[in-house]
């Protein structure tokens, strides 16, 4: 069994959002993360025991700062102020930073490789190129429009590696 990754489908990433959000959440197909977003995107980098990357998960800044002002128990003007000002508050980047550990869980499949976060990268913060190439690659990927209930909707793209 050398691989047995799978992308994570819809209703998995809806699930995960919700249990940890605490709140309805909608998931539908949506465009990739753009090269134009990426300095303002939430980037996760995951690796494999070999430090190899496994796969790279990026978010707008709008899904961002809604998720993590929503699992703050935040109101929503926190997040649209972080959206507003073009950055990630550091109490926003804290909880997505959790959201992102808790969305390993989607990459690890019994038998398979064990996947762990290795970085993530905020906006402004200097992306590593191989992590970009990821991100932006075509093929195995998942690109959806996430929307938290009472804050507000924003991309989430995941590249597997081939």
């Amino acid at each position: 069994m050398s691989d047995v990754s799978v992308l994570p489908g819809n209703v998995a990433v809806r699930n995960l959002f919700e249990d940890l959000l605490g709140r309805e959440v909608t998931v539908s197909p949506g465009d990739p993360i753009s090269a134009e977003e990426i300095p303002t995107a939430t980037v996760a980098i995951f690796t494999d025991t070999s430090q190899n990357i496994y796969g790279v998960l990026g978010m707008d800044l709008a899904l961002s700062a809604n998720a993590g002002a929503a699992l703050g128990l935040m109101p929503a003007g926190a997040a649209e102020d972080s959206i507003d000002e073009k950055q990630l508050f550091p109490n926003l980047a804290e909880n997505v930073f959790e959201l992102c550990n808790v969305l390993t869980s989607l990459l690890n499949r019994e038998g398979g490789p064990h996947i762990k976060m290795y970085q993530v990268v905020y906006p402004g913060d200097p992306l590593p190129a191989d992590a970009r190439a990821h991100l932006m690659a075509l093929g195995r990927r998942i690109d959806l429009l996430i929307e938290v209930n009472r804050y507000g909707k924003g991309k989430f793209s995941l590249s597997l590696a081939p």
